[in-house]
């Protein structure tokens, strides 16, 4: 999800599409969260690791 929203920074910051940079601000935010809470060992959608 961090990669993810990492494209759509660099694409919504390259083509000037302000849509695509804010979906992509939003993803690497969600991401980063789901990360740090599955690395500090809470549970995530039922699993405690995503591997």
């Amino acid at each position: 999800m961090i990669a993810i929203g990492l494209i759509l920074l660099v694409i919504g910051l390259v083509a000037g599409i302000s849509l695509l940079w804010t979906i992509g601000v939003i993803l690497v935010a969600v991401g980063a969260v789901l990360w740090l809470l599955g690395a500090v060992g809470h549970a995530v959608g039922g699993r405690r690791h995503y591997w």
